[in-house]
């Protein structure tokens, strides 16, 4: 159970389903971790500023979650790598920046974490595919 939760998903498909999501997988992941997480690491005064703003206990604390889901989790994702516990991780921090962040902005400030967050839920609905190392450690 604990292997499925962790490594799991769905094995067996075709050489283009594999590099379709591959290709997804990888370049989300990387833009993600170094187009967004890295600039965060460690969170800047702003972060968590912003984060007890929204009335998060321990601000710091989810200023560092946040971060390390958005670098950490992208570079998991990338690897495809706990996929479905990185992308779980992904998908709530981008619902937080959805409601608490960019809740009243237009949707072009809203747009990348929309897409972030829809590409973090079909990866823990489905998996990280065969071409990653979940793959291998799931057999």
């Amino acid at each position: 159970m604990l292997n499925k939760l962790l490594f799991g998903g769905e094995s067996g498909m075709s050489f283009a389903a594999n590099a379709g999501l591959a290709l997804l997988r990888i370049f989300a992941g990387i833009a993600l971790a170094f187009g967004h997480g890295i600039s965060k690491i460690p969170p800047a005064e702003g972060l968590i500023g912003r984060t007890e703003q929204m009335g998060f206990p321990m601000p710091t604390f989810f200023a560092w979650a946040a971060a390390m889901s958005e670098f950490g989790g992208g570079i998991l994702l990338a690897l495809g790598l706990l996929t479905r516990v990185s992308s779980f991780f992904i998908a709530v921090t981008m619902f937080v920046a959805l409601v608490g962040v960019h809740l009243n902005d237009p949707f072009a400030a809203q747009e990348k974490a929309f897409l972030f967050f829809f590409i973090a839920l079909a990866f823990l609905l489905k998996g990280s595919g065969d071409w990653s190392i979940d793959s291998y450690l799931r057999k």
